[in-house]
């Protein structure tokens, strides 16, 4: 790679084309971000990255934009163009959503769920209000009855599901993970209150505003670009953690429940693809995440788009719920209002380490395998990476977090030993 240069007030950009490994990357770096270059070459040499793409903006401006890899194991190329599932990354892009209509005053995180879906509020859920349903404390973690095949792809059927289960605690006096009824429990809201569907929501106000590559209920037309997931490979010398020790010995509890209990959904298939899944089937890439968050990361308007004022910014950069023991991944957890904060458990014990490491500022959300955006609003950068090979672990792997580190270190950052980036 050449070195970079910066002309006046203009950021010059040098474009990228790499071998690491197996692969080569493309695209293009500013100055100043060539250790995110580095750390993304290294995940195809050392990491076992398959194909992937990174983004981010700083200061409203792209500093990165690179892909490489192939879109399956021994396939094609990964396109600048192609896209992958993004898993609970999705949950960013609802709960986006849901700040935009609230921002409007069209709704309330205090105002009581039974206002807007009377029929949500029974079986232990009568005092349930909207914020419970972003910030994983409503209680409703999954479903304990058997779902039927295919459930995931059946909205009707599972808000039906949703509204009618028992709550697993008292709403709001813990937390626990809703690792895929987030779908439905935000999603209703969404669409109650918008009069429309939350993919197409999102679809007219958000993503075709910023002219994004990114769907909750992708196009059939947009299927060729999508790079199928690969599932991660299994370490049997790997630690057992509380997670997949629940798993494992209770199949009524709402980690065995969330991964389990799926209704053989396969979010490889063109069903799941076209399905409305708010929490878990969002479909895009690094540049849609990235995209996604940069007006996030700067008070809320960039481009001549504005989502929200500075002052839902700084509503969803707040933390709302934290706990020592989430009760569906059984790990310290701290989340907004619908996004992730920092969360550093490299302290806990093995197994049970999963972290996703920003700075305070920052609110964004990871995806099973060890995808993420973000949003850092101090920082004034976004950023996404995407990609077709999941790892283990409940957070981030280190394939991602190098990345985000790289990212971090270029604009200034020293030291994460905190629990969180700082300067």
């Amino acid at each position: 790679m050449k070195a970079l240069q910066k002309r006046g007030n203009v950021m010059t950009m040098q474009k990228i084309e790499q071998e690491a490994g197996k692969a080569v990357i493309r695209g293009s770096c500013a100055s100043g971000f060539e250790g995110v270059a580095a750390a993304f070459a290294e995940n195809f040499i050392s990491r076992g990255e398959v194909g992937a793409s990174v983004s981010i903006t700083h200061e409203g401006k792209t500093v990165a934009d690179l892909w490489g890899g192939h879109k399956a194991k021994d396939g094609a190329p990964w396109e600048e163009d192609t896209i992958s599932v993004v898993f609970s990354c999705t949950k960013g892009a609802a709960a986006l959503c849901a700040h935009m209509l609230a921002d409007r005053g069209a709704l309330d995180f205090n105002q009581p769920v039974k206002e807007i879906w009377p029929e949500f509020a029974v079986n232990g859920k009568e005092e349930a209000t909207v914020g419970m349903m972003l910030d994983h404390s409503v209680g409703v973690p999954h479903i304990r009855a058997q779902l039927k095949d295919g459930a995931y792809y059946d909205w009707d059927y599972m808000t039906d599901l949703v509204a009618r289960e028992e709550a697993f605690w008292k709403p709001g006096t813990r937390n626990g993970y809703h690792g895929v009824t987030f779908a439905w429990t935000v999603g209703e809201i969404v669409r109650r209150v918008a009069g429309k569907p939350l993919g197409q929501f999102f679809q007219e106000e958000v993503a075709g505003p910023l002219g994004l590559d990114f769907w909750i209920g992708l196009p059939e037309d947009k299927e060729p670009r999508v790079a199928g997931m690969i599932n991660a490979p299994l370490d049997p010398e790997a630690p057992v953690g509380k997670f997949t020790q629940a798993i494992l010995s209770d199949p009524a509890s709402p980690s065995s429940l969330f991964l389990m209990n799926n209704g053989k959904a396969d979010f490889n298939s063109r069903a799941a693809h076209e399905a409305e899944i708010g929490s878990a089937n969002g479909i895009t890439n690094a540049r849609g995440l990235a995209g996604m968050y940069a007006p996030l990361a700067n008070g809320g308007t960039l481009g001549g788009v504005k989502l929200v004022s500075p002052e839902a910014v700084t509503r969803m950069s707040r933390v709302s719920m934290a706990t020592r023991e989430d009760a569906t991944l059984l790990i310290p957890t701290r989340f907004g209002l619908g996004f992730m904060k920092s969360m550093d458990n490299r302290g806990e014990t093995p197994g049970n380490q999963s972290s996703v490491i920003l700075s305070e500022a920052a609110f964004g959300h990871v995806g099973m395998g060890g995808s993420i955006g973000f949003a850092d609003p101090e920082a004034g950068m976004s950023f996404g990476y995407s990609m077709n090979q999941m790892g283990m672990g409940i957070l981030l792997n280190e394939r991602g977090q190098a990345v985000v580190d790289a990212a971090y270190r270029a604009i200034g950052y020293r030291t994460n030993e905190g629990g969180a980036w700082t300067r």
